[in-house]
């Protein structure tokens, strides 16, 4: 019996979702081994990233710890109480400026430092001497801040040996209490920061430096440029995707500081210029047991790192025409 015409296009219709049924179930069967293999990834996200968002809700909760898990559904509400206790908070100013203080002055210095480094290790023409000085400035960044901290916690000590080459050298008449006196403690952190990561964040920078067209290199050689021209008009327009991307980050990170950093050289001596927002959060929950405030500054936190990460990128598109997304 002939179809009529309606039946016809019903059928070719159906036929497409068929054939991409019967697709999606080969691959599924064909790649069972790929998927069971991330099958622990996704259980991993799904556990520590996406279970404890239910607990955000006691930010706007009188949560007591006494409750349980229980408690975080049933107790009552609070109307924003806690986030108005963490503005009328007389360490809430300070925190923020800290915070704020030390990852701007933070970005400033180590963004340019390890885009110079990248650049001048990038010229180097010995394979074995770029090899050696790779090496030494990775190795920092697989050391723990407890160690790595440890030992500027020894080496800035007031009978520390940065303390004895200032002697030495006459240009102190006492030691330097670098970790006693708050005016230090950002150059401190800084410092230490940008010398432990500073050869691992070149790697990001060599990568897109590899992947920039080397005729362009060959024919301004021919046309007379040094390295230096060469450098500044090919190499450095050529990443600039990638350093839009980490200045993006950087931005959106303004208001996350390395916690372990940050707790291994803080002492009561220099809290004034070193408790963060970070520190806070922590001596607020796990020291303290108040959950619910903790939790509404880590909210908080978390709404404003997301608004400065749609600022950056808006703002990086509209200049570079280059962003995150």
């Amino acid at each position: 019996m002939a179809m009529t015409e309606k039946e016809l296009i019903v059928e070719k219709r159906k036929a497409p979702r068929k054939l991409k049924s019967f697709k999606l179930g080969y691959d599924f069967r064909t790649q069972l081994e790929l998927k069971t293999m991330l099958l622990p990834a996704v259980l991993f996200i799904f556990l520590f990233d996406f279970t404890p968002l239910f607990g955000l809700i006691m930010a706007f909760k009188n949560y007591d710890p006494v409750m349980g898990v229980k408690g975080i559904f049933t107790s009552d509400w609070n109307n924003f109480t806690h986030f108005k206790r963490v503005f009328e908070n007389f360490q809430f100013w300070p925190m923020i400026r800290n915070t704020l203080g030390i990852n701007l002055l933070g970005a400033a210095v180590s963004i340019p430092c390890t885009l110079l480094f990248a650049l001048l290790l990038n010229e180097i023409r010995s394979t074995k001497f770029k090899s050696v000085v790779q090496t030494i400035t990775y190795l920092p960044h697989f050391l723990s801040w407890v160690i790595f901290g440890g030992l500027f916690i020894t080496l800035l000590n007031s009978d520390g040996i940065v303390n004895y080459m200032l002697g030495r050298l006459h240009l102190i008449d006492s030691p330097l209490q670098f970790l006693a006196d708050p005016s230090y403690f950002w150059g401190v952190a800084i410092g230490t920061g940008l010398l432990k990561d500073i050869g691992w964040g070149a790697i990001l920078y060599l990568a897109a430096m590899a992947g920039v067209d080397q005729s362009l290199h060959e024919a301004a050689s021919i046309d007379g440029a040094g390295r230096f021209k060469r450098m500044l008009h090919i190499t450095i327009p050529g990443i600039l995707p990638t350093l839009m991307v980490l200045i993006i980050f950087a931005v959106s990170g303004m208001l996350n500081n390395n916690f372990t950093q940050i707790y291994v050289l803080q002492n009561s001596l220099n809290l004034p210029a070193s408790q963060v927002i970070d520190t806070y959060v922590y001596q607020t929950g796990l020291l303290n047991f108040q959950f619910s405030s903790a939790t509404a500054i880590g909210l908080m936190k978390s709404v404003f790192a997301l608004l400065l990460l749609f600022g950056a990128n808006t703002l990086s598109k509209k200049i570079t025409k280059s962003g995150l997304f």
